[in-house]
């Protein structure tokens, strides 16, 4: 690697020789007489399509190179003459889907029985980890639909993860619930990628799903992908799978792995014309309307950003109703049994010409390091959804507060507490009060109203004038109520004050104050904010004294009366201004300019003053 002639010969040799060396998909060794020792210079005998390769190899190898010339081959193996004609077919697009907004992208839904990878899948498109994947054969992880944007190669569309279908399930069960969702959401879909597990071969399952799919989906159309094909060597076995694939009756199946990322580029070939299709049958008038409001989307300030808004509270409280109820459709799987959401769901709306997008999180559960499976990863996801939101919207559960005589215990004072601290807006939300009505509950009534915001303020004393919202989701409502709220302390989130008229508020606020020791009193020399989201303000103190934590608190209470921040978080920070020290050259001046010295040393002042006493 010394010698700089060989460093071209190595960067080839690694493009297309270590792929094989890193994957862990051989299932026999490589022969050394057809394997290629100078991949710039085969040799003649050798032949990609004959040779004794594993078909991974040839995978790996020819999507590498689709990838090095930014394009994508719709074949594997084939003709080295062919290939290079598809590139150049391929590198002209005929839509560009990256200018598209997305509303009018085409819907792409993945289905298929439990257990075949559709969440890997999903996560794959979308290039990130959002959906849950944890190998459960017994179980169902995915139970409600997920939306996201995929992005292949320069396709962009919309990808619906669904739930694994079992069509035998009986009535009222939690499967038979997922099965009408996924049957609900077909309505809104174009195309659908049906997936199989390659390793366990066609089961009856897959039959079953095919035909449910043919008589609720019949002018769908649909793309059979054989995922876990990463392991197949060439001996017939993938041939064989993809010829017993075509009893679904859909066509030539295409194979792929989730899971590593081989087959994209076939998944590309086959979706790219189907998507262009559809694309340029759109009207040209809906392109431009929308091209309009993603221009207005632009020019908006902050208050006018997309709102994200973050639903979480402890199990079965009705976090799932009140998404359904704020959103008015049934958009995630709701029940009484707790737990029943495990994925972060996340959804878009708009209210008073305002995106807002909607995130459904698993119930809120104290992490005692014995949590396992699917649990464990719907713990880690809430707290990273906490993370991201703008605004938290915390459900109490109204009727156990009536019950209990006590509003929040610890799981949900911990939920109130990391908001805070995390600097996002805080709103509580109290469900179920239609539980409490009758004769009999009106004074249960009028102790929730009056116990739940008392113990809020003394739980997160930090924070003042929390808004408390009572509500009944199951009935839709509180509805308007939650909103507005909700908008309210997103405004006074993103809250920016003017600096002179902050230190206008200041002269008058620091008048009133009563200051400990008067000589020791620290002087703000001027006062800003610095930053929204939450409000951040500086005090730039003159000279080496500091305000206390009582002075801290008592300007942030005044903050929040006097300009109405309730609600959410404020920080306030301080800086010391140093003193100017004279420079060594008004040092000079001023000594030129003091008065001479007579003959004997003594100055005139002395000289007079020695006068007097004499």
């Amino acid at each position: 690697m010394a010698n700089p002639l060989l460093r071209p010969l190595f960067t080839r040799t690694r493009k297309t020789l270590l792929i094989p060396f890193t994957s862990s998909n051989f299932s026999k060794p490589i022969s050394p007489i057809r394997f290629p020792l100078n991949p710039l210079k085969p040799p003649p005998s050798f032949d990609p399509s004959n040779s004794h390769l594993p078909s991974t190899w040839l995978i790996a190898r020819f999507s590498t190179e689709a990838l090095i010339h930014s394009s994508f081959s719709p074949s594997l193996i084939g003709d080295k003459d062919k290939l290079k004609g598809n590139k150049k077919s391929l590198k002209k697009s005929r839509f560009d889907f990256t200018k598209v907004d997305a509303k009018l992208l085409p819907t792409v839904i993945l289905v298929g029985r439990p257990n075949v990878g559709k969440s890997a899948l999903f996560n794959r498109l979308i290039k990130r980890r959002e959906a849950l994947v944890y190998n459960t054969p017994g179980d169902h992880v995915t139970r409600d639909i997920r939306e996201g944007i995929a992005k292949l190669g320069d396709l962009r569309f919309r990808v619906l993860d669904s739930a694994g279908l079992e069509t035998a399930a009986t009535s009222g069960t939690i499967l038979s619930r997922t099965v009408e969702m996924t049957g609900n959401v077909l309505s809104r879909s174009q195309f659908a990628i049906f997936l199989i597990d390659v390793r366990d071969g066609l089961q009856p399952l897959d039959l079953e799903v095919g035909k449910w799919l043919r008589k609720h989906a019949p002018g769908i159309r649909t793309i059979v992908a054989m995922n876990k094909s990463e392991s197949l060597d060439e001996q017939g076995l993938l041939a064989a799978a993809a010829g017993e694939a075509h009893k679904l009756g859909f066509g030539d199946a295409v194979a792929i792995s989730a899971e590593t990322g081989l087959g994209m580029a076939e998944l590309y070939g086959i979706l790219r014309p189907i998507l262009e299709d559809y694309m340029l049958q759109l009207p040209t008038e809906e392109k431009k309307k929308d091209e309009d409001s993603v221009d207005c989307e632009m020019d908006c300030g902050e208050e006018n950003l997309p709102l994200q808004l973050a639903i979480v509270g402890r199990p079965n409280v009705g976090k799932s109703t009140l998404l359904n109820t704020l959103l008015q459709e049934e958009r995630v799987l709701v029940g009484p049994e707790a737990g029943l959401t495990r994925d972060s769901i996340r959804a878009q709306f708009q209210f008073d010409n305002r995106t807002i997008y909607l995130v459904d999180t698993a119930g809120w559960l104290e992490r005692s390091g014995k949590e396992k499976g699917p649990s464990s990863l719907s713990i880690v996801q809430s707290r990273k959804n906490l993370m991201r939101a703008h605004i938290v919207a915390l459900v109490l559960d109204g009727e156990e507060i009536a019950r209990k005589q006590n509003s929040m215990n610890h799981a949900e004072v911990v939920i109130a507490r990391q908001a805070i601290e995390e600097g996002r807006g805080l709103v509580v939300i109290v469900n179920k009060m239609d539980l409490l009505r009758g004769k009999k509950n009106n004074s249960l009534i009028d102790k929730v109203l009056e116990i739940v915001p008392q113990e809020i303020q003394t739980v997160i004393p930090q924070v003042i004038g929390i808004p408390v919202v009572f509500i009944s989701a199951l009935e839709g409502k509180g509805r308007i109520s939650v909103m507005h709220q909700v908008l309210g302390t997103y405004q006074k989130w993103c809250l920016r004050l003017p600096t002179a008229r902050l230190n206008r508020w200041l002269r008058k606020v620091m008048s009133r104050h009563s200051w400990k020791d008067q000589a020791t009193q620290p002087k703000i020399k001027y006062f800003t904010q610095v930053k929204a989201r939450p409000p951040t303000f500086v005090a730039f103190l003159s000279g080496k004294a500091q305000l206390s934590d009582t002075d801290l608190r008592f300007l942030t209470k005044s903050l929040k009366e006097d300009f109405d921040l309730g609600g959410i978080p404020i920080r306030i920070t301080q800086k010391s201004i140093p003193r100017k020290k004279p420079s060594i050259k008004t040092s000079k001046i001023k000594s030129n300019s003091s008065p001479r010295l007579g003959p004997r040393g003594v100055s005139d002042k002395r000289s007079h003053s020695s006068d007097v006493s004499f």
